[in-house]
């Protein structure tokens, strides 16, 4: 089960991340995404329930904040534009069902209970 690994990984990662210890949590965070084939910054912040389904070339970005029972499916990027400084990547509401191979991309909000659709490229 590589998404509940990646996620495990993530949770590891991200507590020596809030705690300043940068190096080792990029390192584990470097390690599962090679293990698992989902990359999720260490500094992201993720809630209560997330499940990532079937979750090869998922990529969520260091500023991104997801809610609680949230969904993603394979291929999906939540990551920045390029554009902007500091908030760069995307808030994930609760509730939020992002399909296969969508691309919510900047810093904006996806509200509670919505769906994006498979191949979908969300700029705002």
């Amino acid at each position: 089960y590589p998404s509940l690994h990646a996620i495990l990984h993530y949770r590891v990662a991200h507590y020596l991340y809030r705690r300043r210890f940068f190096f080792l949590a990029r390192m584990v965070s470097a390690w599962s995404a090679r293990a698992t084939g989902i990359e999720i910054h260490p500094g992201a912040r993720i809630g209560k329930g997330l499940f990532i389904d079937h979750g090869h070339g998922v990529v969520i970005g260091e500023t991104t904040v997801i809610g609680d029972n949230v969904t993603i499916y394979q291929g999906v990027t939540l990551g920045g534009t390029g554009k902007e400084f500091k908030k760069r990547h995307p808030t994930i509401e609760d509730n939020v069902m992002i399909s296969a191979g969508a691309k919510v991309l900047g810093s904006f909000t996806v509200g509670h209970d919505s769906k994006i659709g498979a191949g979908s490229v969300a700029l705002h």
